[in-house]
């Protein structure tokens, strides 16, 4: 199956403790080689200026209103993601590449 970016994704995540893995939904954000950069989906409300709640959630394959959140970004193999949900609306694209592009930068 092909990734793309813009797709959202269900991914084999693991939990941070190191202590197994949950199935998350993800958008792919880019590819580079074998692995995908994505962000996390979440159904929970914004908390903060990093997080964009998605306006055409259920045209793009979601069961639940959501949050894309460009602050929990993963680096995961392709392999990883086992299941396409669906592709960003262009409406709701816009808005994060808005987000990404006056908000997302090193804070070093």
């Amino acid at each position: 199956m092909t990734i793309r970016p813009g797709e959202f994704w269900v991914a084999d995540i693991q939990y941070t403790s190191g202590g197994g893995t949950k199935k998350r939904p993800v958008l792919v954000l880019w590819l580079d080689g074998s692995d995908a950069v994505v962000a996390a989906v979440t159904s929970a409300k914004s908390r903060s200026a990093f997080d964009v709640e998605l306006t055409n959630w259920q045209t793009s394959g979601l069961r639940l209103a959501s949050t894309v959140r460009l602050s929990r970004l993963d680096c995961l193999e392709q392999s990883l993601l086992i299941g396409k949900i669906g592709v960003i609306s262009s409406e709701d694209g816009n808005k994060i590449k808005q987000v990404w592009t006056s908000s997302i930068r090193p804070q070093f």
